[in-house]
């Protein structure tokens, strides 16, 4: 059975793009994902990234318009400049890693929900209620939100570290053991290589 390793951050408007698209491709293939949520701005600093706000306006602009159009393309609302981003992902990041450790719930439906709750809702995913009606929503008991932050604060660094290691540099990035496909817009590709086409 194939594993996908999911680098991720629920703060990237690229992470809320990509829906729920590779669950369903996983599912398609039996394969099964690691949620690994990452701090994407720790990772922009050891990988030679620049965050959005330091990039050349010419950039940012891109950024927006490129946003807007793959947006518009998918179907799916987007604030372009959402009213609670930046803000601190590390609450709903723990709430991913304790949902992944206790099983029960959707994982798909969670990471999707703080992203949409970002990017299309308003909402403040450092807010401990926001958490808490997201683990909900995907079917985990909202008391999650307040369990093994130790462990998740540790399993947090420890994906940046393996994101860093295996080569990550962005976020989506997919990971099918040696194979590396960056973007939401690569799901496609990695639905062509477990079916052994690339």
């Amino acid at each position: 059975m194939p594993q996908i390793d999911y680098y991720f951050a629920t703060l990237s408007p690229y992470t809320y793009l990509a829906g729920t698209r590779l669950e369903t491709v996983a599912e398609k293939h039996g394969a099964t994902i690691a949620y690994k949520p990452l701090d994407i701005m720790g990772l922009f600093a050891r990988t030679g990234g620049t965050p959005p706000k330091d990039r050349h306006p010419n950039r940012q602009e891109w950024r927006l318009q490129e946003m807007r159009r793959t947006a518009k393309k998918l179907d799916m609302p987007l604030n372009l400049k959402p009213a609670h981003w930046p803000t601190n992902p590390a609450p709903s990041s723990y709430a991913i890693i304790a949902a992944q450790s206790e099983g029960g719930g959707d994982l798909g439906a969670l990471v999707h929900g703080f992203v949409r709750a970002v990017w299309a809702e308003e909402r403040d995913i450092a807010e401990d209620a926001v958490v808490r009606d997201v683990l909900e929503g995907a079917g985990y008991d909202p008391s999650l939100a307040d369990k093994g932050m130790l462990a998740g604060a540790e399993q947090y660094a420890r994906n940046l570290e393996d994101a860093v290691s295996s080569g990550v540099f962005g976020a989506p990035t997919y990971i099918i053991e040696d194979e590396r496909f960056w973007g939401q817009d690569k799901i496609g590709d990695v639905d062509l290589h477990l079916q052994g086409k690339l």
